[in-house]
């Protein structure tokens, strides 16, 4: 269709994307919903509506035709346009028109590719070794002869295990720990990657490795275990080649293929990899090697019912890091220094003689100068590489992962080879989207700390930590996390496909595994009910549709977040209070002793009646979203009974707390459970004085620590949330960034001020969960937060404080950039915000407050010239 040249060049639309993908290629779905930015447009700027243009590799394009709406968030396939079918391919361009009149150009293209969207699609087999030698990576490949040149190629793969594969001796893709780890049996995620330029004519080879990883690898808790979904990798690829002439080429897994031993000789997730490089079997994958020695596969039983295209982006390498420092410790053992703690493993390049083993061991801390492993419990953390000989070699774990500061290096040649050796960091290669800065170089330090822990964490999925012999999905974590996770980098795909394997991993009566994917662990299955983790079902999803405007991921999750609440619903005893079961409650308060993190000052039924009118109120309110009438008002009948018979239980009559801590004044004001403002105003009294007797030291765990800052800055009490948040002495969010830590710590005092690890089993230095104050620097301290789902209208609100003279952040939203920054000085605030295109803006400001359209906007407003800002 022609640009009409009425076209208005001020209203410029970005190329289209679709669903939560970085790329449009092997779409999962038929009919994939749209989103579009509008990147410049007049200030104000509202969208009227809007037209999508969809066209076929040939024929005619179809159209939405002027469809009157402002949505561009996740915009539904329009109903008269053909859905994809398995392996189509279009191009997608949208326009819009303002308000005001305007009318944008055509945008760029998106192009989109569906996948293999139904079982009967895959012909492929799920092969392995004949003789499997456990533990040990296998070599797979085949050859085949194009009759021409390829027009197009399409790879789709998946292992259960983890694979890397090569084309014609070319590494196919750039993922790594693929397809990543999901509730096997009911959901295998399979890549699509276009090799068009990897065959050619004639004879070509199609191989990969294949390793253990999460499927039948070993790991869990106290040294893990094998085999938790079956005791046989396998690999799982078909390549489809269209060639010039005509025809059609498919090369699929099956009898055809052989397989042998590589130098990989031992790869563990927590035990690291061993590497042999004189064993190497030079251009294995290439059509012209010989591979008569190699023996044949056998298929193995697999439903394809259970391929899946994966709704996020996969785990990449997505940064380099060479040491900081290199140190002799006191035993006299070479370590390096990478200056951060990461999750990843490590590149070497080195020369020497066959032979020659380097062994390299990881840690996260050193005590008394040497590198200390007992927070690493059973897991090993031990790589090693025998030399080839000969020119130089590099080398870099495939099988394995790391959470490290510190590498210990032993055997390397020294009068061969300068010491070349480089950290890679990897997780979930998320879009960043979040920015927080301040004047306090400390709380900066703290974010930064926040989001490399999450970066550590969100390794295909969203785990505790990355070191120890655990690294689990934990449920509390992440649904106390995420909305900080949401802010920090679009984790939008990733939480999806989490929450799916949440769905189908939760028992019939509705319980909630502990941990997502569900394995058997000691002492945690099966699983029982316990709020704050089992109220991911509900919270999770939420979180996401407030933070990226999507409604689906609700009614996707919908079944689940009723069982769970129907759950805690039925477990209410006759006084209204959900007593049965064990709960966690709040789980690592500080004063808990350190082999018993359940031991914490706050009743833990206290905490899971407060979770259980949260959880029903939430999902009354997610009922309303879908449309479900009748359930959103049993939902908000359930969270009055539960907030009355909260009330009536865990309220004494002069109105504190049974347990009279922060965390119960915290979860009692942010649950909205008092019954009015007098109520929740002493409430806010108390807990200030709370934190003012504990010398503004941290006194919560997992449930109150997101909740403590903004209970009292809703009560007034911002001053006391700042001497909280600012504080140093330890217990507190900035102790451990005096220590030098470089992630957030899953104890308050995980290192103790003499430099030594804190006693206790738990006690990583990498966990998330407490770093979700970050979402209160991102909505408070600097003042920017969603008011309506996906940010389609922002609250900018700063409350400055704590001695503070700015602080700002900056947001990508679904909608485009959003900032907001101040400063105060001379006895003025002054707030600069910017409002991205189709959206609004309330400012609400100390005393003052207006509604904003899109644009740069600056306010002032007079300011004490006081240490603290304005007072509580």
């Amino acid at each position: 269709m022609p640009d009409n040249p009425k076209a208005d060049a001020s209203v410029v639309v970005a190329a289209p994307t679709a669903e939560h993908r970085g790329s449009g290629l092997g779409l999962g779905e038929a009919r994939p919903r749209f989103s579009w930015v509008v990147d410049t447009a007049p200030d104000g700027w509202l969208q009227q509506a809007y037209e999508l243009e969809i066209s076929p590799e040939t024929g005619p394009s179809w159209t939405s035709g002027r469809t009157e709406s402002g949505d561009s968030v996740l915009v539904a396939w329009p109903e008269d346009v053909p859905a994809l079918a398995s392996r189509e391919r279009r191009t997608v361009r949208v326009r819009v028109w303002g308000q005001d009149g305007t009318r944008s150009p055509w945008s760029p293209a998106l192009t989109v590719e569906a996948g293999l969207l139904s079982a009967d699609e895959f012909t492929a087999a799920m092969i392995t070794p004949a003789v499997p030698e456990l533990t040990r990576p296998a070599l797979l490949r085949t050859t085949f002869v194009l009759p021409a040149p390829a027009v197009r190629a399409r790879l789709y793969v998946s292992a259960h295990g983890l694979y890397e594969a090569e084309l014609n001796g070319a590494r196919v893709g750039d993922e790594v720990l693929a397809p990543g780890w999901s509730s096997y049996h009911h959901r295998l995620r399979y890549a699509t990657h276009d090799v068009t330029a990897l065959v050619n004519e004639g004879p070509n080879a199609l191989g990969a490795w294949l390793g253990e990883g999460w499927f039948s690898g070993r790991f869990g808790i106290h040294g893990g275990r094998t085999d938790h979904y079956g005791s046989h990798t396998g690999l799982l690829a078909q390549l489809e080649v269209d060639c010039a002439d005509g025809s059609r080429v498919v090369v699929a897994t099956g009898d055809g293929w052989r397989y042998a031993y590589g130098p990989i000789t031992f790869a563990g997730l927590y035990e690291g990899e061993r590497y042999d490089a004189r064993a190497e079997s030079t251009g294995w994958s290439r059509p012209e090697y010989d591979a008569s020695r190699w023996q044949p596969v056998q298929q193995i039983p697999f439903d394809a019912g259970t391929l899946c295209a994966p709704p996020g982006p996969p785990v990449r390498r997505t940064e380099s890091r060479a040491p900081e420092e290199v140190l002799t410790s006191p035993s006299g053992r070479r370590i390096l220094d990478f200056g951060q703690n990461l999750a990843g493993r490590v590149r070497i390049r080195v020369q020497g003689e066959a032979g020659t083993t380097i062994t390299l061991r990881h840690a996260e801390v050193l005590q008394d100068g040497e590198l200390y492993t007992r927070p690493l419990r059973h897991a090993v953390s031990t790589d090693t590489y025998v030399l080839k000989g000969g020119g130089p070699e590099e080398w870099e774990p495939r099988f394995t992962v790391h959470g490290f500061r510190y590498v210990e290096v032993t055997g390397w040649p020294e009068d061969r080879s300068p010491l070349d050796v480089t950290a890679q960091v990897l997780h979930t290669d998320m879009r960043r989207t979040g920015w927080f800065s301040s004047s306090d170089a400390l709380l900066n330090r703290l974010h930064d700390n926040i989001r490399w822990s999450m970066r550590g964490n969100f390794l295909d999925v969203p785990t505790d930590c990355p070191q120890r012999d655990e690294r689990l999905g934990w449920t509390g974590d992440i649904q106390v996390f995420a909305p900080t996770a949401s802010f920090l980098y679009d984790c939008a795909g990733m939480l999806t496909s989490w929450l799916a394997d949440l769905a189908h991993d939760q028992y019939a009566d509705g319980t909630v595994p502990f941990i997502v994917p569900a394995i058997s662990v000691p002492e945690w299955t099966p699983a029982w009910a316990a709020a704050v983790w089992g109220d991911a079902a509900v919270l999770v999803p939420w979180t996401l549709f407030q933070r990226f405007g999507d409604r689906g991921v609700l009614r996707a999750q919908y079944a689940s977040a009723r069982a769970w609440v129907d759950l805690m619903d039925s477990q209410r005893g006759e006084d209204g209070v959900w007593r049965q079961g064990k709960q966690l409650g709040d789980w690592l308060d500080p004063a808990s002793p350190p082999e018993d993190p359940w031991q914490a000052r706050t009743d833990a039924h206290l905490v899971a009646q407060a979770y259980l009118a949260h959880s029903a109120r939430i999902l009354s309110l997610t009922a309303a979203e879908l449309g479900e009438s009748a359930d959103e008002r049993r939902y908000l009948d359930l969270a009055d009974q539960a907030r009355a018979a909260f009330l009536r239980t865990f309220r004494t009559p002069d109105g504190r707390m049974t347990s009279d801590t922060q965390t119960a004044y915290a979860l009692a004001l942010r649950f909205d459970l008092l019954p009015d403002a007098e109520s929740r105003a002493r409430a806010g009294e108390r807990l200030a004085d709370l934190v003012a007797k504990d010398g503004h030291r941290i006194a919560t765990g997992f449930a109150g620590t997101p909740e403590v800052c903004d209970a009292l800055g809703d009560t007034g009490h911002h001053e006391t949330a700042y001497r909280l948040l600012l504080q140093h002495e330890r217990p507190s969010w900035l102790y451990p960034v005096t220590q030098g830590a470089t992630t957030v710590w899953e104890r308050w005092d995980s290192m103790l001020p003499d430099g030594t690890v804190n006693p206790g089993e738990m006690t990583s230095f990498n966990h998330y969960a407490l770093g979700a104050v970050a979402d209160y620097l991102h909505r408070v301290v600097a003042g920017l937060a969603p008011a309506a789902p996906g940010y389609r209208r922002l609250r900018i609100a700063p409350r400055p404080g704590g001695g503070l003279t700015r602080a700002g952040a900056r947001l990508l939203t679904p909608y485009g950039p959003a900032e907001v920054d101040w400063r105060v000085s001379g006895g003025t605030l002054s707030v600069r915000a910017k409002v991205p295109p189709n959206t609004t803006a309330d400012v609400d400001l100390p005393g003052w407050s207006t509604t904003v359209g899109s644009g740069i906007h600056s306010f002032e407003l007079p300011w004490p010239e006081t240490p603290g800002g304005q007072d509580d």
